[in-house]
């Protein structure tokens, strides 16, 4: 619609309104408004009539609108909710069906936007749309909102008035916000005008935008008032509760400020009459000096305020000063309420994680989640992560970049060994030498409360007379409890939730249960060689050169010679030994420098030799043979091969006879075997008098090392069916599984070590518990490439593999 027909249909709304000559009485005229409106959207609360507020616009944005409005006669506009859309991005479905027509005063510009006092006006209804696009103009027309069909004696609608300004009156004086002018304008409302006075009083709240724009829709006075009653009596409430929370905070505020006056003063007495400060006095402002760096619980400044009188009256050679100051120190180096600010993001911390650690992408999967759901929360707190893994996987470092990822301070310390339970909570402050235990020693060395603290070798802990640590650390360790951790040295309740505790071990054995279900378990296998390549090119090499002060073109290793010295010098789950002889190598190479300064020397397969000497590790083949089978077994430094041995021994009366230093359960697995074997001789095409014609000799190589697990059950039954079947198996094939009587496979633990150390010694062919199939799809793709994986849940699916890997033997 052009600007020539807005003008037009504006002046047709007029009417004029007279009154008779001939009368006394005049009628005066009523409001004319516009029939057409252009519209600015209101993002955050309605406008309402008897409001004047600054608005302030986009100037390249509604410059055009504002131009619109000003070339109209009355200079209004209609000013609509939106629900918190940004002006730019409305649409018309965003506009609220009621507005409020407003007036627009004083409107500039500065800078890039303009600037503008509105005038509330009266309510209005959108009826149609006429520009759909900026500038926004729609045609309206204007509810009846007045008072005139509320009579002024209505009983309800002057209790309501007078309610209303009762409650803001309350809310004035409550709110110091308010002004003076404010208390002053009240009184220009009255209850016989009771539309703009609950207009003027939903103003006054701070309800939501929503709540205020269903007071503007609500046309019929009286539901009005209900409505903008119900609200200030919510913020009478709230403003009464924000006035005593403000008076407790200062009155304590107050107490603490009269404190340090009369502290003040008493200085500059002291000064004034030349009276010096003994050492007690210096001892209490020194401890007083830390506190007001800290926010302790009201418990704890109590018992400190309690022990700096004690140390006022106590003479500065006795024992009791001694145990008082000691105690002070200790309480004041705890920091309280101090919490350095959590890095919470999940980018960075990946970063860190692959810049740290080649490898792990299981276990680095893990933290990231962990540290997911804390970014999620906001708030990394109540968590013991426990990793579990041989030794030199990286257990510790991970701990450290961790806490690098989160921004947080780290400590650590070992728990091996350790057997007396006043190291976790803390010896009692009647002994000689007594002092807190060690995780308020972590809090008072890290100056946080909520630190990264590394529980390392918690598999070794002991046991003695003087207690058991294991069970201190239950409170520690567990979630709901350690927020008010007791230690005995200060009395008083430490909240530890909020520290990320990261425990390591080796084994879960030697773990009590109550402490292991506390723990989130995360494990850690050992390395492939490809894996330990990557660690010691990128990680070990690089730190050997750095320690010993060599620079890389110094001293070069080539990827072919660290394959070597790995396979050959450092055969182990970890890289501990690895980096061992990588510092060998600096060492000799540091003593040829010191001789000839100016050498580039770089060390190839060729020249390996002479740095390391002969290799520890030699290829050898597996051992095979007529009764002779591979197992996989785990121990606390990973996975290893372990080949069964069987022999017979001609005799009428036969017999079952182990070696190799078997423990209890290897024992039972044996006999089992050979139980299992008897009984289905003929099944497996075994002649049926040839185990009870024969001594049979089961043995587990490597004598010297005692060897026990329930994992070897399929391994021995197969040396055995080999035995019988007088047929040697396949060279590249291994197994784990535990057999019962009756022929089941039952699955085993440590499948991820086991199938590496399969891989490490170049076996391609495993079988495995069925059950123990989703450990398998779990492991990495690199560490399954290449290996061809059976699984049996009854000895029968082994045996049918067995016979088509047996070849017939000469012997």
């Amino acid at each position: 619609m052009t600007d020539k027909r807005v003008k037009e249909a504006i002046h047709a709304e007029v009417e004029v309104i007279s009154g008779d000559d001939t009368q006394s009485n005049i009628a005066l005229p009523s409001p004319i408004y516009p029939k057409f409106l252009y519209l600015i959207p209101i993002a955050s609360r309605p406008f309402f009539p008897g409001q004047v507020q600054p608005i302030v616009l986009s100037g390249d944005y509604w410059q055009e609108t504002i131009q619109k409005i000003g070339e109209t006669d009355q200079k209004l506009v209609g000013l609509v909710y939106t629900n918190n859309i940004p002006a730019q991005e409305t649409s018309p479905d965003d506009f609220s069906p009621i507005g409020c027509m407003g007036k627009i005063l004083k409107p500039t510009k500065e800078e890039a936007n303009i600037h503008f006092v509105c005038q509330g006006l009266e309510r209005f209804r959108i009826r149609r749309w006429l520009s759909q696009t900026v500038p926004f103009l729609v045609e309206v027309e204007y509810p009846n909102v007045d008072d005139a069909d509320i009579s002024m004696n209505d009983t309800e609608t002057r209790a309501y008035a007078l309610s209303i300004i009762s409650a803001v009156k309350e809310l004035v004086q409550a709110n110091p916000l308010y002004g003076e002018e404010l208390k002053q304008a009240l009184q220009y409302f009255s209850p016989n005008e009771p539309a703009p006075l609950t207009d003027f009083a939903v103003t006054l709240t701070t309800a939501s935008g929503d709540d205020l724009q269903k007071v503007l829709e609500t046309l019929p006075i009286l539901k009005r008032m209900q409505r903008v009653f119900q609200l200030l009596n919510k913020e009478v409430e709230i403003t009464k509760l924000h006035s005593e929370i403000s008076k407790d905070v200062n009155t304590k505020i107050n107490k603490r400020q009269r404190t340090f006056f009369l502290r003040e003063q008493l200085k500059t007495i002291q000064k004034e009459l030349g009276i010096t400060k003994d050492d007690r006095k210096s001892d209490a402002e020194e401890f007083a000096k830390r506190l007001e760096k800290l926010q302790p619980p009201e418990p704890v400044a109590e018992r400190i305020d309690d022990e700096l009188k004690k140390l006022g009256f106590l003479e500065k050679g006795s024992q009791e000063y001694a145990v008082t100051r000691n105690y002070l120190d200790w309480m004041s180096s705890v920091p309280w309420g101090v919490y350095s600010e959590d890095k919470l993001g999940i980018k960075e911390a990946r970063e860190i994680l692959d810049h740290d650690h080649d490898g792990l992408d299981d276990v680095k999967e893990r933290i990231i989640e962990f540290l997911a759901v804390g970014v999620y929360k906001k708030e990394v707190a109540g968590s013991i992560m426990l990793l579990v893994g041989p030794p030199g996987v990286g257990k510790t470092s991970i701990g450290h970049s961790v806490a690098d990822a989160m921004g947080r301070e780290f400590y650590r310390f070992s728990l091996g060994g350790m057997r007396d339970e006043a190291e976790i909570k803390g010896h009692r402050r009647t002994y000689i030498g007594s002092m807190p235990g060690k995780f308020v020693q972590a809090l008072k060395e890290v100056k946080t409360a909520n630190p990264v603290i590394m529980l390392d070798e918690i598999d070794k802990i002991g046991a003695s007379y003087r207690g058991d640590p294991a069970s201190a650390l239950l409170e520690v360790l567990d979630p709901e409890q350690n927020a008010d951790f007791l230690d005995h040295y200060l009395d008083l309740r430490v909240d530890l939730s909020k520290v990320l505790f990261i425990c390591t071990a080796n084994q879960l054995d030697t773990i009590p249960d109550p402490l292991l279900d506390r723990m989130e378990i995360i494990r850690l296998s050992g390395y492939i060689t490809e894996e330990k390549l990557e660690i010691a090119r990128n990680h070990l090499w690089p730190k050997a050169l750095k320690r010993a002060g060599l620079k890389k073109g110094q001293l070069k290793i080539s990827d072919a010679a660290l394959k070597v010295l790995i396979e050959g010098y450092a055969r182990e789950a970890g890289v501990r030994k690895t980096e061992k002889q990588l510092r060998k190598i600096v060492r000799k190479t540091v003593v040829k420098l010191l001789e000839e300064p100016e050498a580039k020397m770089s060390v190839s397969v060729k020249n390996l030799e002479k740095y390391l000497g002969k290799p520890f590790f030699r290829k050898e083949s597996l051992i095979t043979g007529v009764g002779v089978v591979t197992g996989l077994a785990w121990t606390a430094l990973g996975g290893v091969t372990l080949a069964v041995e069987a022999a017979a021994v001609k005799r009428k009366a036969g017999g079952f006879k182990q070696t190799g230093q078997l423990g209890d359960v290897m024992r039972e697995s044996a006999e089992i075997a050979y139980s299992f074997l008897l009984s289905n001789a003929k099944r497996y095409g075994v002649k049926a008098d040839f185990y009870q014609s024969h001594l049979i000799h089961l043995h587990v190589p490597e004598g010297a090392t005692p060897k026990d697990g329930p994992s070897a059950g399929i391994t021995m039954t197969s040396a055995l069916l080999s035995l019988g079947l007088g047929k040697k198996i396949k060279r590249n094939l291994a197994m784990t599984g535990e057999l019962t009587l009756t022929g089941k496979v039952l699955p085993v633990g440590g499948i991820k070590e086991k199938v590496i150390s399969a891989k490490r010694n170049n076996i391609n062919e495993l079988i495995l518990p069925e059950a123990n199939r989703g450990d398998v799809e779990s492991l990495p793709d690199h560490i399954r490439e290449g290996l061809t994986i059976h699984f049996a849940s009854k000895y029968d699916q082994v045996a049918k593999i067995l016979l088509s890997a047996f070849t017939e033997t000469k012997a």
